[in-house]
């Protein structure tokens, strides 16, 4: 009979898989527990970051089908941040943390259903937020709310390829990222409030032996 335990770990990690927008995974060895909760409240509360088992986690990234990479990953202590919030500013924050902290180590991940290379996420950090982009797109194409709307339901992948062809197009006419930078948010549009901190989880160990 399967271990009761076992089995809610993989449903949950499964659950975590499905509702996230992207995942990465870390190595923490040598983090403290301090470091490991500060880390967390710094990624605030649209991702989670979890220490997980790599058995348990390949087990629950095939029932989430998540591409097969992520597993050959899953070797040593390991970390998994779960975001649901905005990938940019999650890839942003793990690799401010890991420039602080060396003992963070951002193995690779998933975007859209993809995966990412260490990397990649590095190049995905470097990317301005989502709103930035979509400013500075409707202000080159001179967009109208419509398509602007369309472009907010754009897979984050899918921006990264717009952003792309607009740097492409700015090298040739610097005035188009200049023009998209000044463009005004949709009027009506709420400005989102700071997110709270989020409540200190409750103290693991700093490193745990893998399975």
């Amino acid at each position: 009979m399967a271990n009761p335990t076992k089995v809610q770990a993989v449903a949950e990690l499964t659950q975590h898989f499905e509702q996230a927008k992207a995942t990465v995974l870390t190595e923490y060895r040598g983090l403290t527990v301090s470091e490991i909760s500060q880390l967390r409240r710094n990624l605030g509360q649209e991702t989670t970051y979890a220490v997980v088992k790599n058995t348990l986690t390949k087990i629950a990234a095939k029932q989430a089908g998540i591409d097969d990479s992520l597993s050959d990953m899953l070797l040593g202590p390991s970390a998994i941040a779960f975001i649901k919030g905005d990938p940019v500013e999650a890839a942003k924050g793990l690799r401010n943390f890991s420039k602080d902290h060396p003992a963070l180590v951002i193995k690779g991940g998933v975007l859209d259903g993809k995966s990412l290379s260490a990397t990649e996420i590095s190049k995905l950090a470097d990317l301005e937020s989502r709103e930035v982009l979509l400013a500075k797109l409707a202000g080159a194409m001179n967009a109208s709310m419509s398509q602007a709307a369309a472009l907010f339901q754009a897979p984050l992948s899918q921006m990264a390829r717009l952003a792309g062809a607009l740097q492409a197009q700015a090298s040739e006419d610097p005035s188009l990222l200049a023009s998209g930078a000044e463009t005004s948010a949709p009027q009506g549009q709420a400005q989102p409030e700071a997110a709270s901190e989020p409540e200190t989880p409750s103290e693991a160990p700093a490193e745990e032996k893998s399975e």
